[in-house]
């Protein structure tokens, strides 16, 4: 049986992936999008939802790049924007605040990065670096570490605590200390 939604027609659906794709901060994956877009109304069926976005692609109102992210064209901005007031209203704020909380995800992600690389002597290289909203490197660290359950533990503490590790290390490195004062 169908839920009950506002979204009745295959072009609401592509309105709505317009409406979405334009207020991203930066294209997405199939998954992150299937998410953003089927959360907004429970009447939009999954094949139906895949039809309209591989659609969308083909008439070039979106871009799927070969890293498979899905990112809104001049086009589909222009047909988005011309379009946008199709969408219920209420589907609209809700798609909104589902972006929002979206792009915060993106926006840490950009400014909390881990990677690693294996190291000749068996150990992993992780690099840990917190950077600005414009990208600018704000602290980088790199440490060895021993195997692959040390890795998980330092990705999890740093993409969590990212702020309050950087905070603290610097407020180590400005901290005067009492035998500082007296040489």
């Amino acid at each position: 049986m169908p839920q009950l939604g506002f979204i009745r027609s295959k072009n609401e659906i592509k309105f709505l992936i317009l409406y979405i794709a334009e207020r991203l901060i930066e294209p997405v994956p199939y998954d992150v999008m299937q998410d953003l877009v089927l959360s907004c109304d429970g009447a939009i069926e999954f094949f139906d939802f895949s039809e309209c976005l591989g659609h969308l692609v083909q008439t070039e109102h979106l871009t799927l790049s070969d890293d498979g992210l899905y990112g809104i064209t001049e086009k589909g901005l222009f047909n988005g924007r011309a379009t946008a007031n199709e969408i219920p209203y209420s589907v609209r704020l809700h798609a909104e605040d589902l972006v929002e909380k979206q792009n915060q995800k993106l926006k840490r992600k950009r400014q909390v990065q881990v990677t690693t690389r294996s190291q000749s002597n068996g150990n992993t290289a992780v690099t840990l670096r917190f950077n600005d909203d414009y990208g600018i490197t704000l602290w980088r660290m790199d440490v060895a570490v021993p195997d692959e359950k040390h890795v998980n533990k330092l990705r999890k503490r740093f993409e969590k605590d990212a702020e309050k590790i950087y905070s603290e290390v610097i407020s180590i490195l400005f901290r005067e200390e009492n035998h500082e004062e007296n040489e």
